[in-house]
């Protein structure tokens, strides 16, 4: 089909080669293009394969489109080249749908997440966890099956508890990973509170480095909150500049404050706008609104007093001068630093599909069965049933499951049946 176009001939052809080719339809000459040629199973999808490389013209591009569906070819459907990938056991099922989540990625925080599952990260980790439920399945069955044996090595319960709580202890903390990778991919809530006046829509436009809010003197200006996103270190936050905290008879003003207690409770981050010391009662109010969250403490308006005869009244407090842009990145460093990402710099694997999470959770559920199980001595091939759901619920993410044959081996592998 695609020898039709070329003026190169595909049979026979070395693998794994690139030639310089020209299409043609017929008449004319389309293009001087580069043609990669790929043998099963070393290719994307592990098929044979060939890839034209041409001038990125919209005209030629099209034509060479039109040429090859003319001569037998046809459209790939969306993630089919991935789909084949995924058939012919070039990548497993979380290894596909990082496909996605790469093409997907907006910044670099989501870009890592998704190359370290495309590369087996994630899959990696649940090899292990297959293999040391394998082994538990195994010691299951040792006892089923080979009970009767006298001279049987066979572990006892205490081990199969142990390894069912390490088993189950690495789920949890994959599962609970699952919170910080949708917040990643959505951009980390960041929320701007302060009384009125103190320069929140400032603040929001100096780190942004553009006029996006509204600012004036007057107070009770914002009456509604307003949401932008801002990379910083290759993350994504997304800030919200809210109404100011006052006690007011404006109809408007109020639903704002109340949208304004609800973006606190969905923040992870808050920062704190000060531009005097607040009273004992504003303090309580805060203390209690930041329950739980990261929140940075910054006094605005800096360059209205001399820095030498600024006394903190929180610890710590930043000094920044939102109308000067003053200190503007230490902040932008500090809201890093809040976001507490030391899984991004490490290996830690980070879950980022709803898919996968629901199967983990599923499979600790499960797992605890099995705990439960061994700690009050229920039967064997009970506890085996719910560890099967385990294995089947791990095997709802990556598209695999454990045979019989392969726990069979794994028993005359591992552990003494006699000769």
């Amino acid at each position: 089909m695609v020898s039709a176009i070329c003026s190169v001939c595909f049979d026979p052809v070395e693998a794994n080669t690139v030639h310089f080719t020209r299409l043609t339809d017929g008449t004319d000459v389309i293009d001087e293009a580069m043609v990669s040629v790929f043998k099963a199973p070393h290719s994307y999808t592990g098929e044979d394969s060939v890839e034209i490389s041409c001038h990125g013209s919209r005209y030629i591009l099209n034509k060479v489109l039109k040429l090859l569906v003319q001569n037998g070819c046809r459209m790939a459907g969306p993630g089919e080249y991935t789909q084949r990938a995924y058939l012919n056991g070039k990548m497993d099922l979380s290894q596909a749908e990082a496909v996605a989540d790469l093409i997907a990625s907006t910044n670099r925080a989501t870009h890592h997440m998704a190359m370290s599952q495309l590369r087996g990260g994630f899959s990696s980790e649940l090899a292990t966890l297959r293999d040391q439920l394998l082994r538990l399945t195994s010691l299951l069955e040792l006892e089923l099956d080979f009970s009767d044996h006298e001279d049987l090595e066979f572990a006892d319960r205490t081990e199969l508890l142990t390894l069912a709580q390490h088993i189950d202890q690495r789920i949890t903390t994959l599962a609970h990973s699952f919170e910080t990778g949708q917040v990643l991919k959505q951009g980390i809530p960041v929320a701007i509170v302060g009384k009125t006046n103190v320069g929140k829509s400032t603040l929001l436009n100096a780190l942004l480095n553009d006029n996006r809010a509204i600012v004036s003197d007057v107070h009770g200006t914002t009456r509604d909150t307003i949401e932008e996103t801002l990379d910083i270190n290759g993350v994504t936050f997304r800030f919200i500049d809210t109404a100011g905290l006052r006690e007011t008879t404006d109809t408007v003003e109020k639903i704002g404050i109340d949208r304004t207690h609800q973006k606190i409770s969905e923040a992870r981050i808050i920062i704190w706008l000060l531009d005097e010391m607040p009273t004992q009662a504003e303090l309580s109010e805060m203390n209690l609104l930041s329950e739980g969250k990261s929140t940075i403490y910054v006094h605005n308006k800096s360059d209205l007093f001399e820095r030498q005869t600024f006394t903190p009244y929180i610890s710590p407090l930043l000094l920044i001068s939102a109308k000067k842009r003053q200190n503007i990145d230490t902040l932008k460093n500090k809201i890093y630093e809040a976001a507490h990402l030391q899984a991004l710099a490490g290996n830690d694997i980070i879950i980022t599909s709803a898919r996968h999470y629901e199967a983990l959770i599923h499979a600790h559920t499960n797992l605890q069965q099995v705990i439960n199980g061994i700690q009050t001595n229920l039967s064997g091939d009970l506890i085996a049933e719910d560890l099967r759901l385990v294995l089947s619920d791990l095997a709802d993410i990556t598209g695999s499951s454990i045979t019989p044959t392969e726990t069979l081996h794994n028993i005359f592998k591992h552990f003494c049946v006699g000769k």
